[in-house]
């Protein structure tokens, strides 16, 4: 059966799951066994990005910040599994890259607004980011 902890027994108070129980080492192989096939997915799709960048012959910006994105889901599943750092931290940093690739792609048809909309969903993220790191440190 799964336990939360109390708040003064760990620094986050997060939930905690009891791995000498049949349900835990299930939960625990469970999370192992989805982050290894997101990260097999992410590096055939990283692999197929390349291809297709080699077919085309050139480098565009929104290629680069692709590749950032999957360099960032790597991260972030390396950090899941070696269980330290900043775990939620990560997915805003992923979707503050995909937006700004979003901006990238839309360029000059995209309506002035948006882009007012998408700068400010980029600022609020990085401010939530900042916070979220700073938290974690004390």
């Amino acid at each position: 059966m799964a336990r939360v902890m109390e708040p003064d027994e760990t620094r986050h108070s997060e939930l905690v799951i009891d791995e000498t129980s049949a349900s835990g080492r299930a939960f625990r192989f469970a999370e192992k066994a989805l982050l290894a096939g997101i990260a097999i997915m992410t590096l055939i799709a990283t692999g197929a990005e390349v291809w297709a960048v080699a077919q085309r012959g050139a480098i565009t910006l929104a290629d680069i910040l692709l590749m950032f994105i999957y360099t960032e889901v790597i991260g972030m599943i390396a950090i899941f599994f070696r269980g330290t750092g900043p775990v939620f931290a990560y997915p805003i940093f992923i979707a503050i890259t995909a937006l700004a690739r979003l901006v990238v792609l839309q360029g000059k048809d995209m309506a002035p607004e948006n882009l007012i909309y998408e700068a400010a969903a980029i600022l609020l993220m990085s401010i939530a980011a900042l916070l979220i790191l700073r938290s974690q440190r004390a």
